[in-house]
């Protein structure tokens, strides 16, 4: 049995229950994706110039690692779960798809859009103050590159009301399929050699975990509790047959090969993502009970109200650490993978988090004001669902280029890209004010999940 609470008052949905289970995934998912980043980014100050490399790609014994920092199916499984309660609970109160769309967009888009317009101007700033444009280029890449994950979730948003029903009405059968067809794409790429078609997997891989999210969410995969265990064997026996085939490489996070497992996502993840989902759900009553304590629960829901604000500041710190450090030669420069890079690697997460705290803090009380802005503007009508489509049509593929380029492409901002994420932005936002303000939290990285 999972660990839940009521939650009272509107955002409830009309006495909902909330797994607090999912609120401890999104926690410790957070921690493992921060420390991860963290640790395998090595900075290096040479001839004048800040840069960073991948730690990955220059430790052979560390990809297996991979398969414990890999972490970010936890967030799909657990923003299926809370999109599908939340769409429940809209649909219990008469809501249509726009308003809940245009809320849950929102509650993501407002701290992003904060985030960017602030990394954009503090770059513009830099390139004023005559930093140089390769450095711009790297420092601006860095601090976005996180990005990635909100094209995809935003998609998955609009389509939960679809992808809901078919659950509804034919089950685990639908992220079968999905698998089916990912592994028929990862075919086309390693055969034929169709890169483009590869971009489907981010839908297709990424939705099955979101399909899971569904099935704990209604109890489709928990009950019985064996069914977990048969989606990670299931998983684990896909997964070691790629991996033998040599399909694949073991690295789940991405490391430059020419067929990763992440740019697009692979069957590898998604086989992967089996095995640690089900262990996940089949652990859920051990760890509800250890966290029964009203103490460790509040501990946890503090942490989850940071989630989304952690998610995309946590390579600021990295950044701030670096400028302040390397260029003066206070931080060392060791080889990578030498017993003295190990030990500064904690010495380096220890000064990283002595920022983020404060920052986290700081950030958590300037964004409050984003609490107070309504769900929508203008009357709604039938025009609505045509702005909302057209805010994703013109965000997603705005955020992706971010993600993929950066903040400072070559050292220049990217005014199109800017304009064309602020117009689609603005066009979700003014596609009308819904009825009654939905208020229940949306998913990430967010409060929520994801």
């Amino acid at each position: 049995m999972g660990l839940v609470v009521s939650e009272g008052g509107p955002s409830a949905g009309g006495g909902a229950q909330r797994n607090r289970y999912v609120d401890l995934l999104r926690v410790c998912a957070i921690g493992v994706v921060v420390l991860g980043h963290w640790l395998l980014v090595d900075i290096t100050y040479r001839a004048g110039h800040l840069s960073g490399r991948d730690a990955l790609q220059y430790l052979g014994w560390a990809r297996w690692l991979t398969l414990v920092m890999q972490v970010m199916p936890v967030f799909f499984v657990v923003g299926g779960y809370a999109n599908a309660v939340s769409w429940t609970a809209h649909r219990r109160r008469q809501g249509v798809w726009t308003d809940w769309v245009r809320g849950r967009m929102l509650r993501l888009l407002w701290p992003t859009t904060v985030y960017v317009v602030v990394g954009v101007l503090v770059l513009a700033v830099a390139r004023v103050a005559g930093v140089e444009s390769h450095d711009l280029d790297r420092g601006g890449w860095l601090v976005a590159l996180q990005l990635w994950f909100l094209p995809v979730y935003l998609l998955l948003i609009a389509l939960t009301p679809l992808m809901l029903a078919a659950h509804r009405r034919w089950g685990l059968a639908v992220p079968v399929v999905m698998a089916v067809v990912a592994a028929g794409v990862d075919a086309a790429v390693l055969g034929p050699r169709l890169p483009l078609i590869g971009f489907a997997n981010y839908l297709l891989v990424w939705g099955a975990m979101h399909q899971w999210g569904f099935a704990w969410q209604d109890g489709t995969l928990t009950r019985p509790r064996w069914r977990c265990g048969a989606l990670a064997v299931t998983g684990a026996v896909v997964l070691i047959a790629v991996l033998a085939w040599g399909l694949f490489p073991i690295d789940m996070i991405g490391t430059g090969a020419r067929m990763g497992n992440t740019s697009p996502p692979s069957i590898a993840l998604l086989a992967f993502a089996a095995v640690q989902t089900g262990l996940l759900l089949a652990a859920e009553p051990i760890l509800a009970r250890v966290f029964a304590s009203p103490s460790r629960w509040r501990l946890v829901s503090r942490l989850n109200r940071t989630v989304m604000i952690v998610y995309l500041w946590h390579m600021v710190p990295v950044i701030i650490v670096a400028v302040a450090l390397y260029p003066t030669g206070v931080m060392p420069q060791p080889t990578i993978g030498s017993v003295a890079w190990m030990v500064t690697r904690m010495i380096w997460v220890a000064l990283l988090v002595l920022v983020l705290v404060p920052l986290t803090a700081v950030l958590m009380w300037a964004h409050r004001p984003l609490r107070l802005l309504p769900e929508g503007l203008g009357a709604a009508g039938w025009w609505s669902p045509i702005l909302v489509l057209c805010g994703l049509a013109a965000m997603v593929p705005a955020l992706a280029r971010l993600a993929i380029s950066g903040f400072a492409p070559d050292g220049h901002l990217p005014g199109l890209v800017l304009v064309i994420y602020a117009c689609g932005l603005l066009a979700a936002f003014c596609s009308g004010r819904p009825p009654s303000q939905d208020r229940s939290p949306a998913t990430p990285p967010s409060r929520t999940a994801g």
